[in-house]
């Protein structure tokens, strides 16, 4: 069983955390100071450290720089457990090289998901090497680079008509346990449109959003609706995706989308030379939890049933995405659906985000990339 070594000046906490891992299996070695904590990492190298900020004799700061140091340690992954009056830690401990953190107090559930979500990091660095998007996916991607419009109005027409559900109400509502919401956004479409005529306008839209329905198709969304100028899609667990977690799946859509708007900004810049445009551009965030998709039915006016996605996930993540736009972050994900795919992607900010109208913070980070 995985060997977890644990860090922590305060008997209740230290006892805790350790009976919560112990009732998961997991093997624990235990010390009260950052100096005992770092003499246990380097006699039995254990496959996860879980250590306190704040400590005698060696702080998590210093023993973090420590195992870093260390050539035969400095790939043991590292969480940090501070209170939400040391936020400051976070950022610290995040650009000092520490794998997560979780602030105190926390949910027994909580250390769970991010002991498993490290401890499970070379398991899905192996099946993101190995895994087969398809030669397909790659070839569709690579096409709407070079005409969006087109591909969009042969294939995924086609192709959605076939695949996803028809909306006549019959098969009633579908729910979810895990599923990974996406919504991405255009913050400053009203300052786009209004720059632009309505022919002009149309154009870009059916750029834009042919492109992104398309790359939210490709990547297995099970159900996908424009709000607005936005985009709501839902990704959950099937069996044509080769087993791929659809939290990934969800990122490398919005890895998708960004780089659909970049190029955006270049047909812009080509197209209307001289018009001052502001810079095309677009917000993505990524939340996951249990979502309902429920079908909405109108038997008076005899209206064709329509499917909606319900659940706070669903929520949450459009409130993420507003808040993703004052951070200045194009991807943003919930700490939440990142503990799924860790080892799967890169990250660079982490901030714990205030929702409007919730009264805990969202812990979220910046998506910048694949880990390949």
């Amino acid at each position: 069983m995985p060997l977890i070594v644990v860090m922590e000046d305060d008997a209740g906490t230290r006892m805790l955390v350790a009976s919560v891992l112990k009732k998961d299996g997991y093997d624990v070695l235990t010390a009260e100071n950052g100096a005992l904590g770092l003499q246990l990492v380097q006699e039995h190298r254990p496959d996860l450290i879980i250590s306190d900020v704040q400590m005698p004799e060696l702080n998590g700061f210093q023993m973090l720089a420590a195992v870093r140091q260390n050539a035969a340690l400095a790939a043991t992954p590292v969480i940090l457990l501070t209170s939400l009056q040391e936020r400051a830690h976070m950022r610290i401990g995040m650009t000092t090289g520490a794998d997560d953190y979780i602030t105190k107090p926390f949910r027994p559930g909580e250390l769970r998901e991010a002991a498993a979500a490290q401890l499970n990091k070379r398991v899905m660095q192996a099946t993101l090497q190995t895994m087969a998007v398809g030669a397909a996916v790659q070839a569709a991607l690579e096409d709407q680079k070079h005409n969006l419009a087109k591909l969009y109005e042969q294939r995924l027409a086609k192709e959605l008509s076939e695949r996803w559900p028809a909306g006549d109400g019959s098969a009633g509502d579908e729910r979810f346990e895990h599923a990974t919401v996406l919504f991405v956004d255009i913050p400053n479409y009203a300052t786009v449109a209004e720059k632009l005529s309505s022919v002009e306008l149309t154009e870009l839209v059916k750029k834009f959003y042919g492109s992104a329905g398309d790359t939210v198709h490709l990547f297995g969304a099970r159900h996908m609706q424009f709000i607005g100028e936005g985009l709501l899609a839902i990704f959950v667990d099937s069996t044509d995706t080769k087993s791929v977690n659809h939290g990934l799946r969800a990122v490398r859509a919005g890895l998708g989308l960004v780089e659909s708007a970049h190029a955006i900004r270049q047909y812009l810049h080509a197209q209307y030379p001289g018009r001052e445009l502001p810079r095309f551009e677009v917000n993505v965030a990524l939340h996951s939890g249990p979502v309902t998709l429920t079908v909405l039915q109108d038997p008076l006016h005899g209206t064709a049933a329509q499917t909606l996605p319900v659940g706070d996930a669903v929520s949450a993540t459009m409130l993420l995405q507003k808040q993703a736009h004052e951070l200045g972050w194009a991807i943003t994900a919930s700490v939440t659906t990142l503990r799924s795919i860790t080892g799967a992607v890169r990250i660079d900010r982490r901030a714990l985000v205030e929702l409007p109208g919730r009264s805990v913070p969202m812990d979220a980070a910046e998506v910048v990339g694949l880990a390949l």
